[in-house]
């Protein structure tokens, strides 16, 4: 080989190996630090505290497949063990199998807030909403999760008015006589 074919031999590797090392998958990204003090767990409580059951109302709750049921207990033993990435997997396989279900995609999405996912677990909250009752205990776990979503992400105002909906989630239940 002469001087300029070794020279070309010699770019396309560099070449080559450039393009493998930008193949390679960066870490994936820390989560956002909250814009105040507030910790994924505390955001977490507010949600509890908002979404609370009333003895009085109105709370229908959805018949599930046992194997779909597995997986959500496995994640509710794996969140309350501290494991969210086994609890968050454990609910993503649930979801292979029953999409549509409000009830999974909230406990998807306060996973997603504990992680502090924001962007997730308001998206997941929306599309629970979108699916979902209006009305109960979920309808106020969506809206909150919603609105710690978006205060952990500095949007004052619309958070304000996630917080707003969350009220138009209690209705009575039927007294009966």
């Amino acid at each position: 080989m002469n001087a300029k074919s070794l020279t070309r031999h010699a770019l396309a590797a560099t070449a080559a190996s450039l393009l493998l090392s930008a193949c390679v998958s960066a870490p994936p990204p820390a989560p956002p630090v909250p814009v105040d003090n507030t910790t994924p767990a505390q955001r977490m409580m507010a949600v509890e505290q908002i979404a609370g059951v009333d003895d009085t109302e109105l709370n229908v709750q959805p018949l599930r497949d046992a194997q779909v049921e597995d997986l959500r207990e496995s994640a509710i033993g794996k969140r309350k063990a501290g494991d969210l990435a086994g609890a968050a997997e454990a609910l993503n396989q649930a979801l292979l199998q029953v999409e549509d279900d409000p009830g999974i995609l909230q406990e998807r999405a306060e996973v997603a807030l504990l992680q502090g996912d924001w962007v997730r677990a308001e998206t997941l909250s929306k599309k629970a909403l979108d699916l979902g009752s209006r009305t109960g205990p979920l309808c106020r776990r969506h809206w909150a999760t919603i609105e710690q979503s978006r205060l952990a992400r500095a949007q004052k105002e619309n958070a304000v008015s996630a917080h707003a909906q969350i009220e138009s989630c209690t209705v009575p239940g039927i007294k009966r006589y």
